[in-house]
């Protein structure tokens, strides 16, 4: 996997009363304007393949306690606040909120994690729809995302960041807030669980005898016309990027590759560690870039 400075980049943890997530996995990423495996998966930003110097050296994610399951607004005192309750459907729409730490006060200072002060998650209840972006900051505090356009229904937004101060320097953490899409929504079921899926003539395929509460190796290789492909472009400083939604609650879980970077000469496969603490079906969206161009794609797993 791709090291920051020199450790593999942030694992995540999602931990609640009722479950708790950890998986390590791919870097963060996105890119404007490409194809996904599914409708609604766009993404945000240019792709970039490297991070900068004041990269975190350490691997926050493992203060799991910080982290939560991504599905609260505030958490030890940081909270994700914003006046938008609803967007509209079928055009880009500009989404603002501000994270307001133990003061009170808007958080400025972040940490950069994978090239990015702070990445930003859109995800439909059904799990159809997907954005991935990284957002910008003003002076005030206050973030803008720039979304694609979005179905009519329920939205749930993530932001993953880290402060660079304060009582939460150094620690993960993933807060999220609900928005309404106007329209009439219309639920769209997902494919049933599946080691494999295709996106942008690529074939991914994902093996690993995955079991809640125990570590266990999964791998992920990507082909082409039956071809092995061995020219994934580094990432955001890493050669994959994977995050996963449980299905059902929405659980955010941010994963991430071993294997290192090598210029230009990643694939075909890609090792991780994957540790699933609670059962059922997962979505994962895997992301990847060859050529200077990003691709998403979509399968769901199922875990026991």
């Amino acid at each position: 996997m791709s090291k920051r400075s020199r450790t593999p980049r942030r694992l995540l943890m999602a931990a609640t009363t009722t479950s708790v997530l950890t998986l390590a996995l791919a870097a963060c990423g996105s890119g404007t304007g490409h194809s996904s495996a599914m409708p609604g998966m766009d993404h945000g930003d240019t792709p970039s393949s490297s991070a900068p110097a004041d990269a975190r050296a350490s691997m926050p994610g493992m203060d799991t306690a910080a982290t939560g399951n991504g599905l609260a607004a505030a958490r030890d005192g940081y909270r994700m606040t914003s006046t938008t309750a609803g967007l509209p459907a079928g055009r880009p729409a500009d989404y603002r909120f501000t994270v307001t730490g133990p003061n009170g006060k808007p958080v400025t200072d972040y940490t950069v994690d994978q090239t990015k002060r702070m990445h930003f998650y859109a995800v439909r209840t059904d799990l159809t729809g997907f954005q991935h972006l990284h957002p910008t900051m003003a002076e005030n505090g206050t973030w803008t995302a720039p979304l694609a356009a979005l179905r009519p229904g329920t939205w749930r937004l993530y932001t993953s960041f880290a402060p660079a101060t304060g009582s939460g320097k150094g620690r993960d953490f993933v807060l999220s807030r609900t928005v309404k899409v106007s329209g009439m929504p219309m639920t769209t079921s997902l494919p049933k669980a599946s080691g494999t899926t295709t996106v942008d003539g690529y074939t991914i395929a994902v093996k690993g005898d995955l079991m809640a509460g125990t570590a266990r190796r999964l791998t992920a290789t990507v082909t082409k016309n039956g071809k092995p492909v061995t020219d994934l472009q580094p990432y955001l400083d890493t050669y994959a990027h994977l995050t996963a939604f449980h299905q059902g609650d929405l659980s955010f879980a941010h994963l991430h590759p071993e294997t290192k970077v090598n210029g230009d000469h990643g694939g075909p496969s890609l090792t991780f560690h994957a540790e699933f603490t609670q059962s059922g079906n997962w979505r994962l969206f895997l992301q990847f870039q060859t050529g200077g161009k990003l691709h998403t794609a979509a399968l769901t797993l199922h875990v026991n």
